[in-house]
């Protein structure tokens, strides 16, 4: 799960102690996108990357507040704010190389289908450029697989993101999936946005096979919501011991995850579109997707 119980690079940060701030080996800057909170935390190898037991990279957090809210145009400024900050990791586009995002997680588990959610609110266009060149000539190419989860498909979700991006060759993955958080004021409260990749079921003890530039040979942004938390450290300031067996262990969800699900799904489906495809706006993303 990473330092603390939280798969959150600057929640674990704020653990330390100590205020987050840029120190050698980390760079943090904080902005307003949109008007949401935006903080950027660039890691090198080293001390802080080893304190933190987080890989180098780049770790951007938004705070979701304005959408929680309700503010004005909420929806927009929190898809094209999501657009900005992953448009900043993304490799360049040399030519018609496609994206491939990949939903992480399982669809029947409400707290574990953030990533379907994003997929199902995603503008996919590979089949639209060959199929239909003259009326979508001037859109990107992107393609879209849900990976699920071993139990059900009997494969690792990166074997089978593997398999795709060997035949599609992308010029980058973006991996979404759920999260989890140490403090339960961030849970559905926060989105994180990596260059790092990212080990499935590393928030709730169950590890499997990393998805990374180096396993996949290419370049991996992974989208993250903390949708759960542990039980333990409800009841504790401290780092809990929990049980002996992590397949014991307790994970508590909002009440409303359902909702907060579906909706911050569309959220991040929106935004990852915006990303790919600059020249859309968030009504234009809603008439194509019907």
């Amino acid at each position: 799960m990473g330092i603390l119980g939280t798969d959150l690079a600057l929640e674990a940060a704020q653990l330390q102690g100590t205020p987050v701030t840029s120190c050698p080996g980390l760079t943090v800057t904080q902005s307003i996108r949109q008007g949401y909170p935006v903080t950027r935390m660039d890691l090198q190898a080293g001390e802080q990357a080893r304190r933190l037991e987080r890989p180098p990279g780049t770790y951007i957090t938004i705070t979701l507040e304005p959408y929680l809210r309700r503010q004005p145009h909420f929806v927009a400024r929190g898809a094209q704010c999501i657009a900005a900050e992953l448009s900043s990791l993304l490799p360049p586009d040399k030519g018609k190389q496609p994206v491939l995002v990949a939903a992480i997680g399982n669809p029947s588990l409400t707290a574990d289908a953030i990533g379907p959610e994003a997929v199902s609110n995603l503008l996919v266009t590979r089949h639209m450029l060959s199929s239909m060149p003259r009326l979508f000539g001037d859109f990107h190419s992107v393609a879209a697989v849900s990976a699920g989860v071993l139990s059900q498909t009997g494969m690792e979700a990166a074997e089978m993101i593997t398999a795709v991006s060997r035949r599609l060759h992308p010029r980058a993955v973006i991996v979404v999936d759920a999260l989890a958080a140490r403090s339960r004021e961030k849970l559905c409260r926060v989105l994180q946005l990596a260059d790092t990749g990212l080990t499935p079921g590393s928030g709730v003890g169950n590890h499997r096979r990393a998805i990374t530039r180096e396993t996949l040979g290419v370049p991996v942004l992974a989208v993250g919501l903390p949708t759960v938390i542990r039980a333990e450290t409800l009841c504790s300031r401290s780092e809990p011991a929990g049980p002996a067996d992590p397949a014991d262990a307790l994970f508590v969800t909002p009440r409303d995850i359902d909702q907060k699900v579906r909706e911050l799904g569309r959220l991040i489906g929106y935004g990852i579109t915006l990303a790919l495809q600059p020249n859309l706006t968030v009504e234009d993303v809603t008439g194509l997707l019907g």
